[in-house]
């Protein structure tokens, strides 16, 4: 499978908790960062989601939103995940900055040039990296 998201995490399922309809799975990264994902109960029904499972946490680029200084602050979004500016791509309207991870997976956000401007990032900035879970697609192998 071929998939258009810049984000295709590679991880392992944590846990994984039922609620009425939703399901909270928690992915854990190579480096130990954890993502939180919001699916349906089918969903993990389907994928046959189980602790210990490997599992991809697919995030497109513009769900990906950038702070400076956020990582102990109280924010509704589960997905703080804390790194360095490793690149910087900066477009006419919109900016690509690839976030390296303390473990050093990758994250890619797609933000306005404003919006990269108001923050004024540079190359090796510490950042977080902010998702909330109900954008984070989950996947398995095939």
């Amino acid at each position: 499978m071929k998939i258009s998201a810049r984000n295709v995490l590679s991880g392992t399922v944590r846990s994984v908790t039922k609620g009425a309809v939703n399901a909270e799975v928690v992915i854990a990264l190579a480096g130990g960062e954890m993502v939180v994902a919001i699916i349906t109960n089918h969903s993990v029904d389907s994928l046959g989601l189980r602790e210990g499972d490997a599992a991809y946490a697919i995030i497109k680029a513009s769900e990906v939103m950038i702070g400076k200084g956020v990582e102990n602050a109280k924010l509704s979004a589960r997905n703080v995940l804390s790194g360095e500016v490793a690149r910087l791509e900066p477009g006419a309207v919109n900016s690509e900055v690839e976030i390296r991870l303390g473990g050093g997976t990758p994250v890619v956000a797609s933000i306005t040039k404003a919006s990269a401007n108001a923050l004024d990032l540079k190359q090796g900035d510490r950042v977080s990296a902010i998702v909330k879970a109900s954008n984070v697609l989950v996947g398995i192998g095939n």
